[in-house]
């Protein structure tokens, strides 16, 4: 079986998508986005995968790649299009390559147009193509910057995608309402620009007269993505880093985490936050040594009684609560703050010190 994600980056409304061999776990992550990598490093640790490849569908003009700061966090190698002119890949893809990850496998298929060095994505079985900024829901790709060449987008999606049989369910590097795939059939009955009876010369008319603007980001990314992402200074290469008061893991769902261990040895380095009700602080689970206790009801309302000279590190019975304190604190402005995963039960259970509670 088939392991997959689709991912979204409000900003750049760029989706990246995961996906991984069950079997043997190997994995690749389609159209990564540079702000995105941490949230995608997670979900690939939490899932149990070991992220092989990192692929381009095209040089992007909205949004960084993530390529290169993944392969410096998981060891993975990119690859994109020989006919994008980038720098910096492991593997340059022409039509026809096959990219394996464990015992499923991808088709690189050709689609210039929106740009030279468009490439779709199909899936072994034919059953889901990746198609990048080539074919959209109901909609194409810009052709007006970046090599554009609308003739060239029209033959692409019916000489390489329309070909894929009906079933085959697509999906784009944007959508710009909340959708999220399509397919093969729909776009052939459907797309206002490239189905039906539309011929190439109605395309390339619609296309010519689009009077896009030029998108925001076009002069940072386009750049550092003919680079694969690896940032042009030390100020960029930096803009993700880790906090490294402690020896933190981040979590899919965007919370970062100490282990008990850590915190226990070094207590005295930060302060913790007991989240929960009073009984509970005073109760059979105790609290740990030191811990201020502020009720994650009142804690909005309290924060500007924490100190902010230490770390934080937020505590409630199984650590849920303390999660949502997390983002309470970030929220009011506190920078190093970390969850203690699993709570007092964990604790407890651990056989770690605590004051009060019983035995």
């Amino acid at each position: 079986m088939l392991i997959f994600r689709q991912l979204f980056d409000p900003t750049s409304s760029t989706y990246t998508y995961l996906l991984g061999c069950s079997v043997t776990k190997d994995a690749v992550l389609i159209d990564p986005v540079f702000e995105q990598v941490r949230r995608d490093a997670a979900l690939i640790a939490e899932l149990g995968l070991n992220l092989k490849w990192s692929l381009e569908t095209h040089v992007h003009a909205d949004h960084v790649t993530g390529g290169w700061l993944l392969k410096q966090r998981e060891g993975c190698q990119i690859a994109l299009a020989e006919a994008s002119g980038a720098a910096g890949a492991d593997r340059l893809l022409k039509d026809g390559d096959r990219i394996e990850f464990g015992r499923r496998s991808l088709e690189v298929r050709a689609t210039p147009g929106h740009t030279n060095g468009c490439l779709t994505y199909v899936l072994d079985d034919e059953s889901m193509a990746f198609t990048g900024d080539c074919i959209m829901i109901r909609g194409s790709g810009r052709t007006d910057f970046q090599q554009g060449d609308p003739r060239a987008l029209y033959r692409s999606v019916r000489s390489r995608i329309f070909c894929l049989p009906e079933t085959c369910l697509l999906y784009p590097a944007h959508d710009y309402r909340g959708l999220t795939a399509t397919s093969v059939a729909e776009e052939k009955k459907y797309n206002p620009r490239l189905g039906g009876e539309a011929g190439e010369g109605d395309y390339v008319g619609y296309m010519k007269n689009l009077g896009l603007p030029h998108p925001k980001k076009i002069d940072e990314a386009v750049p550092a993505n003919l680079r694969c992402g690896r940032p042009g200074n030390d100020n960029d290469a930096n803009a993700l880093h880790d906090p490294d008061w402690a020896p933190l893991r981040f979590t899919f769902s965007g919370v970062w985490e100490v282990e008990p261990h850590w915190l226990e040895e070094h207590l005295s380095k930060v302060q913790v936050l007991d989240v929960r009700e009073p009984g509970e602080f005073t109760g059979p689970l105790g609290h740990i040594r030191g811990a201020m206790l502020v009720p994650l009801g009142e804690l909005a309302a309290r924060a500007g009684e924490i100190p902010k000279d230490k770390p934080i590190v937020a505590v409630c019975r199984a650590g849920s609560r303390s999660a949502h304190a997390t983002a309470i604190l970030l929220k009011a402005g506190f920078g190093d703050v970390a969850n203690l995963p699993g709570g007092m039960l964990r604790w407890r259970a651990e056989g770690r010190g605590v004051e009060g509670g019983a035995l």
